[in-house]
């Protein structure tokens, strides 16, 4: 088994970021965890493409949890290629699936009505958003604990940032996917947009769960790779 980065670099309004989706090859298995932004497929199958890969012998696409630059593209993903079985939490379900208003949508509504005049272009236009992304149908959901890919790869609840966020855990490999149950800021492990964790409490929890995995990387959609080094496990164990 192999986890690969698959850094999709973009611009928002004049400035420049990355997000960082995962590609899991196992056997003949390709696993593409989250599917970026609306309008990101592109970018995605180009840079699997650049790792000598077929996105086209894609698998499964797991979603870690239910925001737009998650999910934005799920739905691209499943109109081309319609074999690709989608695999989410049983909370995050029926918001992927449009059975469901999403948590994000939900909380999206509840800042707007409280921001002030200056703020509230920036905040309709994320609820328009929110309102615009395209459901898709969960083809299988999972519990804490759930094995997956013939029991070489974990699925564990991290709720916090929503409270149906997944995670996966790789043992063999000693690697973590962490969604925006991490993200990695200046050589450290975080708590991904604290702003806007639904549950900032059991995001800290769900952080201190992945670290305790002892994993020798973690991959973090914010950030990038995180690796233990003995540098920055000294700088951790000092705070």
């Amino acid at each position: 088994m192999e986890i690969i980065e698959l850094p999709i670099k973009f611009e928002y309004e004049g400035q420049p970021y990355l997000i960082y989706p995962s590609l899991i090859v196992s056997g003949e298995e390709l696993v593409l965890v989250d599917a970026g932004y609306p309008g990101f497929m592109p970018l995605i199958e180009e840079e699997i493409q650049k790792q000598g890969y077929d996105p086209a012998k894609l698998s499964h696409i797991i979603i870690t949890h239910y925001d737009d630059d998650h999910i934005g593209s799920l739905h691209d993903f499943r109109v081309k290629y319609p074999a690709v079985a989608i695999i989410a939490s049983e909370a995050e379900a029926p918001s992927i699936s449009g059975a469901a208003e999403s948590e994000r949508l939900v909380q999206a509504k509840a800042l707007l009505a409280q921001m002030a005049e200056d703020e509230q272009a920036f905040g309709a236009r994320f609820v328009e958003e929110l309102q615009a992304l395209q459901h898709v149908a969960v083809d299988r959901t999972v519990r804490d604990g759930e094995w997956i890919l013939n029991s070489r790869l974990q699925l564990l609840a991290t709720p916090g940032h929503t409270s149906g966020h997944i995670s996966l855990y790789c043992p063999e490999l000693g690697s973590v996917i962490t969604g925006d149950a991490a993200a990695h800021e200046q050589n450290e492990l975080v708590v991904a947009n604290p702003q806007y964790c639904l549950d900032l409490e059991r995001a800290k929890q769900s952080l201190e769960r992945l670290r305790a995995l002892n994993a020798h990387t973690y991959y973090c959609y914010h950030g990038g790779q995180y690796r233990i080094t003995r540098e920055n496990t000294a700088h951790t164990d000092a705070c």
